[in-house]
């Protein structure tokens, strides 16, 4: 079974890894994985790993979270992504 949250705080061993996979995907990454942000992401969490403390990595932060804004945007073209109309009053 999957391990609640994000564990930035320590290095999994081989055996851990080995598990999860076994396991499956974690739900987060998974989300993660279809934004694109995937390497902001890493980026981001092994800057917590190596810091713990979010005021250090911002810049990562920042980045993970200019992605993640550029992918929750409508896509003009895209019919997955259709244009929403304002709101009528």
């Amino acid at each position: 079974m999957a391990k609640p949250g994000h564990s930035w705080n320590r290095r999994r061993s081989k055996k851990e890894e080995e598990e999860e996979e076994e396991e499956g995907e974690d739900p987060v990454d998974a989300m993660i994985a279809r934004t694109g942000c995937t390497a902001q992401h890493w980026a981001l969490q092994e800057c917590m790993a190596e810091h713990r403390d979010w005021r250090r990595c911002q810049p990562h932060v920042q980045a993970f979270r200019d992605c993640m804004a550029r992918q929750q945007r409508p896509h003009p073209q895209d019919p997955e992504h259709p244009q929403r109309s304002p709101p009528e009053h």
